[in-house]
């Protein structure tokens, strides 16, 4: 199969951020309308704020690009119009299924609360669903964050996503440095998302170790976001095939993070071998300029991913997609 047609198994996106794909012109046109003054005044200008250097250091670095994004999706209208126009753009490319994610309590500086928030998102998507004839089928996953003071938001967060489980929001998330706030100091959050029957993805194994991993499953984590450091862990490998728990790697992402350093040694066809259950996603289509298309075009020219590789990696997302994994629960 030619790289092009590689393209073909994009179709299913498990680890896409709202924020993290808003496109420059989606920017500068809510800018514009809502008086916000930016250094940039055209889409090409604007680029270098909002899309990753090739020499990004790490994942902190990288989280720079976001401001731009979160300085405009401020208000119920900017969110609604946001998720509006990524789904259309997703179904654009062909996708059929997508969960997109965002952390209700970055979008609150102008007085949106989280509710509003996830209301303005759901709206969005299901509008982008409705005038595509239902041909894409569009979720949302509610992130915590990392940080010094975001204990009570986070509790909200999962308590918001519990209201609203089963009518667009499929699962809650533990998003942001992960180095600099380690996944155990998150305790809380998941024992009342446990409580709450909320499914729970963690952002583990980026910027940190195998411990990371360990502490998301002992959370009670459903699929890991990433995970690619989990190959320095035997006994973890093991673990992860054993129990069904997919990772939701992000090809392009892990390298700019320098989560991973060259594309010859990213363990994705290890843990094939091993029977984890891998499947490939975008993270974000700005920041990394890329999609899940491209990351499946990406690995069959840069890595040698063969047909049937991609063919399982895409009955993994299929298998692993939150509306499944409720499904068996």
């Amino acid at each position: 199969m030619s790289i092009k047609g590689m393209e073909g198994y994009g179709k299913i996106d498990l680890h896409l951020h709202l924020d993290g794909s808003l496109s420059a012109g989606t920017i500068l046109r809510l800018a514009e309308k809502d008086g916000v003054k930016l250094a940039a005044k055209t889409e090409e200008e604007l680029l270098p704020y909002i899309t990753v250097s090739r020499d990004c250091r790490d994942l902190n670095e990288y989280l720079r690009c976001f401001e731009i994004p979160l300085m405009i999706l401020q208000t119920a209208e900017n969110l609604f119009a946001a998720a509006y126009e990524l789904g259309r753009e997703l179904r654009k490319k062909g996708l059929v299924y997508a969960e997109i994610r965002f952390a209700p309590q970055l979008h609150g500086r102008l007085g949106t609360t989280q509710e509003e928030a996830v209301q303005a998102v759901l709206a969005g998507i299901h509008k982008a669903m409705e005038e595509s004839g239902d041909k894409i089928c569009l979720r949302a996953i509610l992130c915590c964050m990392r940080g010094e003071d975001t204990h009570e938001a986070n509790l909200e967060t999962v308590r918001t996503a519990a209201g609203y489980l089963g009518k667009g929001v499929v699962a809650a998330d533990l998003a942001g440095a992960e180095g600099l706030y380690p996944t155990g100091d998150f305790a809380e959050e998941f024992t009342l998302a446990r409580d709450l029957g909320v499914p729970v993805t963690i952002h583990a194994g980026e910027a940190d170790g195998p411990k990371s991993i360990w502490k998301a499953l002992e959370f009670g984590a459903a699929r890991i976001g990433h995970g690619v450091r989990a190959i320095e862990d035997e006994e973890l490998m093991r673990e992860l095939a054993a129990r069904g728990i997919p990772l939701e790697m992000c090809p392009t992402s892990n390298l700019q993070t320098k989560a991973a350093e060259r594309i010859v040694d990213y363990p994705l066809r290890e843990y094939l071998r091993r029977g984890i259950k891998v499947t490939v996603n975008s993270d974000n289509m700005t920041v990394s300029d890329t999609w899940a298309g491209n990351e499946f075009a990406l690995l069959s020219k840069e890595y040698g991913l063969t047909e049937a590789e991609a063919e399982l990696l895409y009955r993994n997302a299929e298998e692993a997609e939150f509306d499944r994994i409720a499904g068996r629960a």
